[in-house]
């Protein structure tokens, strides 16, 4: 999809999520992006080092928001399996962790750029693409074989 094309799409979807086998532990996030269509337009995927499952949760929704900013798209729909990161955004709950605060004052700032956001929380088992990103990052970074896609 072209730039040009992206801006005139009205919405796309990410699903993210972001996992930690320790909390704190290996962590990583995954975010599965779909045109207004719902045809996959890209997959994102970060082991994170050493990280809490909230931080790589934050992670996942930062790559999904700079992903739809730096292709041009103006409008951003995100799916998460995180009731604390999914509150956190709609002003329901406060950002109490001082490691969490940074990366909700920049989620917001990206919110910012967009004409159009909105964000849902699923359980675990509608958001299965993302899921599946994350645990492959999480086995990237501690040296497992990663399945095929």
């Amino acid at each position: 999809m072209t730039p040009s094309s992206a801006q005139a799409v009205d919405w796309i979807t990410a699903n993210v999520d972001g996992g930690a086998r320790g909390n704190p532990g290996p962590a990583g996030y995954g975010a599965y992006i779909r045109a207004a269509d719902g045809k996959p337009i890209a997959q994102l995927s970060e082991y994170l080092g050493i990280k809490t499952n909230n931080f790589a949760e934050y992670s996942g929704l930062l790559a999904a928001l700079e992903y739809a900013i730096a292709h041009g798209y103006r409008g951003l729909k995100v799916i998460s399996d995180s009731e604390l990161m999914v509150r956190q955004m709609t002003g329901q709950y406060r950002v109490n962790s001082p490691d969490l605060k940074p990366m909700y004052e920049k989620a917001r700032n990206l919110v910012r750029q967009l004409d159009k956001f909105a964000i849902e929380h699923v359980l675990r088992a509608k958001n299965q693409h993302a899921d599946r990103l994350a645990n492959d990052a999480m086995d990237r970074g501690m040296g497992k074989k990663v399945r095929g896609i």
